[in-house]
């Protein structure tokens, strides 16, 4: 009866997994089986219902957290409450962008400012080129979803939307080396000539792909 007792012990173990449902109940069955030298072999397999745990799920419901969202549009044929509750989450979007200005990689916070008029005036330089950005990630994201094409990630998995940032870094230990009075960009690879395609042409003069 040990057996009977270890299944019962297994199934408790794995119920306290659970974190919004319970064991309702369980049945132990014997099962006969013939081994090869024709003696009887016994094993012991429970099978349980599961149910929801009522009680839990309600504490969750109850503690779950709320915020308001108020707008000053109050015509809801203008803007719906759905509409509210969308907009309110695309702001995430850019609310990242402004992520990429406070990383190290672009040195803003080395950068110190005495006056108020200079600290609203690289505010707006920042602004601006943050507008850039997310425009260039723009272009490449479409460019790349037109063509349905992919480059690879930092992971070196494929990806049809890149962060300008690893396109940034891609185009780093590229140098513009002068020899003999002739200028020449090094470390150019076919990956960068295909990421450089996917923005404008007026990209490429940067380069000396076209002059």
């Amino acid at each position: 009866m040990h057996l009977v007792a270890d299944a019962i012990k297994a199934l408790s173990k794995l119920s306290k997994q659970f974190k919004y449902h319970q064991i309702q109940e369980s049945k132990v069955t014997e099962i006969t089986s013939n081994k090869k030298d024709n003696s009887a072999g016994i094993s012991y397999q429970i099978s349980a219902t599961v149910s929801k745990n009522e009680s839990k799920i309600n504490t969750e419901i109850l503690s779950a957290g709320r915020f308001i969202l108020a707008t000053n549009l109050l015509d809801s044929n203008e803007l719906s409450d759905d509409s509210i509750l969308s907009e309110y989450k695309a702001q995430q979007s850019c609310e990242r962008g402004f992520g990429f200005l406070k990383d190290p990689l672009f040195f803003a916070d080395s950068i110190f400012l005495k006056s108020p008029e200079r600290i609203q005036s690289l505010g707006m330089i920042m602004g601006l080129c943050l507008l850039v950005y997310t425009l260039a990630q723009r272009q490449v994201r479409a460019a790349l979803s037109e063509s349905k094409s992919t480059i690879k990630n930092q992971l070196g998995k494929a990806t049809d939307r890149p962060t300008l940032r690893w396109i940034f870094q891609r185009f780093q230990c590229i140098h513009l080396v002068k020899f003999n009075n002739e200028k020449y960009v090094s470390n150019w690879t076919n990956d960068r000539s295909f990421i450089l395609n996917l923005l404008p042409d007026d990209c490429l003069p940067y380069y000396q792909l076209i002059t």
